[in-house]
């Protein structure tokens, strides 16, 4: 078997809690609530979040479920999330560490399944049948993520861009597969979990504009598999003196605005 990418490696977010905590950002509440009211989830459901990092879906949407399971393969994260769960009060949540594929529970346990920008870092065939066995009937199975679409990628992100490329080149974006367009990916994510029995499969997407400062860009590449200090190693100081200079060039004010796609694939077993 071949070796893995890098930043698809297990231990590719070892060390990244901190960073990550604080700089990836939030999902925003449109997504999580049209998520939650498409999948009519009672009061008294237990929700699963798989590869669940420090919590940033688990936490966001705990109080809507009687009892949360979040698991992650990186102790770090999972620290990090109790502490994080402890900070805002929240007591339902049961946190393991342990790969997703490797998890167990009964038949029919969960009324939501959520992955949260995890899937193509998955077994996503092996996830997507286990998750089918492990919802009550009529549950719903969800991944979640966020891009910029290529028509608003505005225009200090060709910048990013161009620096990553020079310092990584493309990174592998799935498990187990090349690196196609971002619709034939999705495409090819849909189908796998429509093959694990699942229906009503279809994706929702929602524009939402943020702003990032100097800081807070270079605290988010830092909480990514692909541009962490672990990651680059050595060259991680000359990839953020390069990426803050090019960016104060093209802005000295050090705001940068764009338009996120957020989206969540919504599933459902019958």
């Amino acid at each position: 078997m071949p070796e893995l990418p890098p930043n698809l490696q297990p231990d590719a977010f070892a060390g990244l809690a901190d960073d990550y905590i604080r700089y990836r950002l939030p999902y925003p509440r449109e997504v999580l609530d049209g998520l939650l009211d498409e999948a009519k989830v009672p009061p008294d459901a237990r929700l699963l979040d798989l590869a669940s990092g420090p919590g940033r879906v688990a936490l966001a949407i705990a109080s809507r479920f009687a009892e949360v399971w979040a698991v992650d393969l990186e102790p770090d994260m999972i620290e990090a999330g109790r502490r994080e769960a402890a900070r805002l009060g929240i007591g339902n949540v049961h946190w393991r560490v342990g790969r997703a594929e490797d998890f167990e529970a009964p038949a029919g346990s969960f009324g939501l399944i959520t992955v949260g920008e995890a899937f193509h870092r998955l077994d996503r065939v092996r996830v997507a049948a286990m998750a089918h066995s492990w919802l009550k009937s009529g549950g719903a199975f969800a991944t979640l993520g966020s891009g910029v679409a290529a028509d608003a990628f505005a225009p200090w992100r060709r910048i990013v861009s161009g620096i990553v490329r020079d310092f990584i080149g493309e990174p592998a974006r799935r498990l187990g597969a090349p690196n196609s367009t971002p619709a034939a990916e999705l495409a090819d994510q849909e189908q796998a979990i429509r093959d694990a029995g699942f229906v009503d499969v279809a994706t929702r997407s929602f524009a939402v504009p943020h702003e990032w400062t100097l800081e807070t860009l270079l605290g988010n590449a830092r909480s990514n598999s692909t541009l962490s200090r672990r990651a680059l190693g050595d060259r991680h100081p000359a990839f953020e003196t390069a990426l803050a200079k090019e960016l104060v060039a093209f802005d000295p004010s050090g705001r940068y605005r764009e338009e996120i796609d957020w989206s969540y694939t919504f599933a459902r077993r019958r």
